[in-house]
C-alpha cells in the first residue's frame, strides 16, 4: 500500500508549495480535507489519524493542537511551524548536518522542519562549530535577505498591490528588537553559548534568500584563512545532494539573493582573505527554507529517494 499523506494547513504558502511538490506523485496517497471542514477539529483528527505522514503548515499554537489531536501511534509528523524546533522530543529536519541527524530523521515520528533564515545560518555555522573552526562563544553576526513570499499571503498581497507604498521598492530591515523568532533555533541547533546578532532584510522579489555570516579570522583558533575555511566546508558537505559548496569566491563577482529561486537545494559561497571571511547561504526560502526541506524529510522518513519530487 502507498503511504498516506495529509497536509494540515494546505491553504497557507508553505502548505500550497508542499502540495505542488506532491500533487503529481504516484508513490503516495495524498488525502484532502473538505474545504469547509478544514478548521473542524474532529474532522482534522480523522485525517491526522488516517495518515502515515502529516505535514503541519500552521501557526505554532495550532500545530501543537494538531499533535494533541492525534490518536494514532503510527502517525508521523513534519512540523513546518516554529513550535517544536528546539523541543527535545522532536528531531531537527536538516539531514546534511550530520549522519546522526539523517539517521534520526529516517526513524523519527516527530520532525521539526527548519526555519528559512535559520537554515542559512545553521548550514554555515553548525559544521564550523562542530569542526572546532568557530568556538561556541564566538560573537557571531548574520544578515539574511529574503523574498517577500516568506511572509505569507498577507505580505504577498501587500507587495503585489499595484497601489502599494512606493517604499516597498527598497529593501527593509525588520526584527529591530533583535529577538527574531528563529534565534532560539539558530542558537540551540549550533550549540552556541549566546545568540548571534541577527538582521533579517525583506526584499522586493518573490522568493530567494541570501543568509550571510561574517568572521574575523584572527579571533578563530589558529587564525585560518578564508580559503582554509572554504576547504573545511567543502569537505564537510562533499557528496550531499541538496547542499553544495561552490568554488572559493563563487562563480560571479556579486551575489544575487534570488539565484536559487525555484530550486530545493542550497549553495554556500565562501569569500574573503587571510583576515576576514564571509559565508553566504543561497537558497529558496520556500524550497530548502520551507516546503522543499519538508518533502526531503518526508522522502527520508518513508524510505524514498531523497530528492524525489524536488528540483536540485
Amino acid at each position: 500500500m502507498k503511504p498516506v499523506v495529509y497536509i494540515d494547513g494546505k491553504e497557507g504558502t508553505t502548505g500550497l508549495q508542499i502540495f505542488e511538490r506532491l500533487g503529481s506523485r504516484d508513490d503516495i496517497e495524498l488525502i484532502l480535507i473538505d474545504e469547509d471542514k478544514r478548521k473542524d477539529a474532529q474532522e482534522r483528527k480523522k485525517y491526522i489519524d488516517a495518515a502515515d505522514i502529516v505535514f503541519l503548515c500552521l501557526p505554532d499554537a495550532a500545530a501543537r493542537e494538531a499533535v494533541a489531536l492525534c490518536g494514532s501511534d503510527s502517525t508521523r509528523f513534519i512540523d513546518a511551524s516554529t513550535a517544536h524546533r528546539t523541543h527535545p522530543d522532536w528531531d531537527y529536519g536538516f539531514p546534511e548536518l550530520s549522519e546522526a541527524h539523517r539517521a534520526a530523521i529516517v526513524r523519527s515520528k516527530r520532525v521539526a522542519n527548519p526555519g528559512c533564515h535559520a537554515s542559512g545560518f545553521i548550514s554555515s555555522v553548525y559544521p564550523l562549530v562542530r569542526l572546532g573552526v568557530v568556538p561556541a562563544d564566538y560573537p557571531l553576526t548574520c544578515s539574511s535577505l529574503t523574498g517577500y513570499s516568506g511572509g505569507g499571503k498577507k505580505l504577498i498581497a501587500e507587495y503585489e498591490d499595484p497601489d502599494r507604498d512606493p517604499r516597498h521598492e527598497s529593501h527593509r530591515i525588520y526584527g529591530l528588537n533583535l529577538r527574531h523568532k528563529h534565534l532560539p533555533e539558530m542558537t540551540h541547533v549550533c550549540g552556541l553559548q549566546a545568540a548571534p546578532v541577527f538582521a533579517p532584510i525583506l526584499g522586493d522579489f518573490y522568493k530567494g534568500m541570501a543568509s550571510t555570516v561574517m568572521l574575523h579570522n584572527r579571533l578563530l583558533p589558529g587564525a585560518p584563512t578564508a580559503q582554509e575555511i572554504h576547504a573545511r566546508l567543502a569537505e564537510y558537505y562533499a557528496g550531499q545532494q541538496m547542499v553544495q559548496v561552490l568554488p572559493f569566491g563563487g562563480t560571479e563577482p556579486v551575489i544575487y539573493a534570488d539565484t536559487m529561486a525555484g530550486r530545493d537545494s542550497l549553495s554556500l559561497i565562501v569569500c574573503g582573505h587571510e583576515e576576514q571571511t564571509m559565508i553566504t547561504a543561497l537558497f529558496d526560502n520556500l524550497g530548502k527554507g520551507a516546503s522543499g526541506a519538508a518533502v526531503q524529510n518526508m522522502n527520508l522518513m518513508l524510505g524514498f529517494e531523497e530528492t524525489a519530487g524536488l528540483t536540485k
